[in-house]
């Protein structure tokens, strides 16, 4: 009996050695080599698509854009920089996904006034720095996604904003509207990212080059299968190949993996804390939401 369970025993620890063998080098087996791409976002970007550096505590970023000068400008072209009026929305897509989230509402806001909408870094056609070293993540903080929204809005003289956000658009909405509250006349926030449960863990942790290849993979399967573009319908079938076509715009672009992966990686560390604040939002909200 004595005999069998040192057996056991032997197996079990070899069983355990070699399991966390398997954690420690199978991520390695994943490809840092960048996704293949266009490495002139112009050459495939829309007819509409507008580009505009903006200037925060990180280096310059180009975002990609496109605006709507509002159904009573007949003084302006939709193809000329946009000179916004009163009131002005600023449309804030969510994670994955990219302005064309909402090429299907700018008639009906342009009813009401100006409409501009961005591509979030590193989505679609905008920027996607890929960081060198852990200090370099902090350009995918929550900080530095709130500093490029309010350079956004000063790159086009932008004194007050009404923010339509949708899931973790919705979160920088809600982010930017605590912290300079003169600058946001209202809120529309559609399914809104508020109450998260996503994982959170140690700078350390997060730090390992394994993590960094797993998130690697993760950003390969977000932005290839687009997911949750099926997951946000409630009938999948509606979907056509122009709205995945348009959702997958990031994918043109070279090395926007590795761009995407940054962002998965320094999202462990920053957890989403928006739902302890609500109670500070002063700002008139419609919040539109559904199962």
């Amino acid at each position: 009996m004595r005999r069998l369970l040192r057996i056991l025993l032997i197996l079990i620890v070899l069983i355990v050695v070699f399991g966390l063998l398997t954690m420690a080098l199978a991520p390695f087996l994943i490809s840092p080599q960048p996704a293949p791409g266009v490495t002139d976002v112009r050459s495939v970007a829309s007819a509409n698509s507008r580009f505009v550096a903006v200037q925060t505590d990180d280096d310059p970023v180009e975002l990609h854009y496109i605006a709507r000068p509002g159904a009573n400008r007949s003084d302006q072209s939709e193809f000329e920089p946009l000179r916004p009026t009163s009131p002005t929305f600023v449309l804030l897509h969510g994670f994955t996904f990219n302005l064309f989230t909402w090429d299907r509402l700018l008639d009906v806001l342009e009813r009401h006034g100006s409409v501009i909408a961005y591509d979030q870094v590193p989505y679609g056609l905008s920027a996607k720095p890929v960081p060198q070293g852990s200090d370099g993540l902090e350009v995918y903080s929550k900080a530095a996604a709130l500093q490029r929204l309010f350079a956004f809005l000063d790159a086009f003289g932008i004194e007050q904003a009404i923010l339509v956000g949708n899931s973790s658009g919705g979160t920088l909405a809600l982010e930017a509207a605590l912290a300079e509250p003169e600058r946001i006349a209202g809120l529309v926030l559609i399914a809104p990212w508020v109450y998260s449960k996503r994982p959170i863990l140690p700078g350390w942790l997060a730090g390992l080059p394994q993590i960094k290849r797993l998130t690697l993979a993760l950003a390969r399967y977000l932005g290839t299968t687009n997911p949750l573009l099926d997951y946000s319908y409630a009938d999948p079938a509606q979907i056509d190949e122009e709205r995945r076509a348009l959702t997958s715009a990031h994918r043109l672009v070279a090395g926007w993996d590795l761009a995407w992966s940054a962002l998965l990686q320094r999202s462990l560390t920053d957890p989403v804390t928006i739902a302890e604040r609500l109670e500070q939002i002063e700002q008139p909200t419609l919040v539109l939401t559904g199962d």
